[in-house]
């Protein structure tokens, strides 16, 4: 746990992996098997999950799941009000070109949590820059409303209704070294 404090726990490790392992099975259902899908993590936690997602489906369905990431932050329409992101057309930032090939596939884009919807936007923009898939879906860990984008996430581990004053922090191990999901 970081050194925020938080106010609720509201998924612990196992409750975060039994939500993973339902969406999993969803996505299954859903396509009919997983012969031609593909995931895309939004960088920064939604690799993690993806990662999980693609370990989940290899178990359930025996196919490995081609996995990428896709790094948003020139696509956000915020840049301008975010001084700590990096701004357009700077040398250091670049549009890194995904691994997996897109066209014509079903891309199931994954996030740890949806809220306005903005990031989701923004990853789609960015997606299509790198090709045209067959279909676009949406798994998220966590759904805490509030929308302001006609945005609707496919797959969800957890609703969550919050105030807009609140945080909803999900842990990873990779990144923060333990798994759950906490309100602040």
């Amino acid at each position: 746990m970081s050194e925020r404090q938080f106010k609720t726990a509201l998924m612990d490790e196992s409750a975060v992996n039994r939500a993973l392992i339902r969406i999993t099975h969803e996505i299954v259902e859903k396509n009919k098997g997983c012969q031609d899908i593909c995931l895309i993590g939004i960088h920064r936690r939604g690799v993690p999950i993806a990662h999980i997602l693609r370990e989940n489906l290899f178990h359930v369905d025996g196919v490995d799941v081609p996995i990428d990431m896709l790094d948003i932050t020139m696509y956000r329409d915020d840049l301008s009000e975010r001084p700590d992101l990096p701004q357009p057309h700077t040398p250091m930032v670049e549009d890194k070109p995904l691994s997996v090939d897109i066209q014509g596939k079903t891309v199931v884009l994954v996030d740890d949590v949806i809220y306005t919807g903005r990031t989701i936007r923004a990853a789609i923009e960015a997606l299509f820059r790198h090709g045209r898939p067959a279909a676009v879906q949406l798994a998220v860990l966590v759904d805490r409303g509030h929308r302001e984008l006609p945005i609707r996430p496919d797959y969800v581990g957890k609703n969550v209704p919050t105030s807009h004053e609140e945080i909803v922090d999900v842990h990873m191990k990779d990144i923060d070294g333990d798994v759950g999901v906490y309100l602040i």
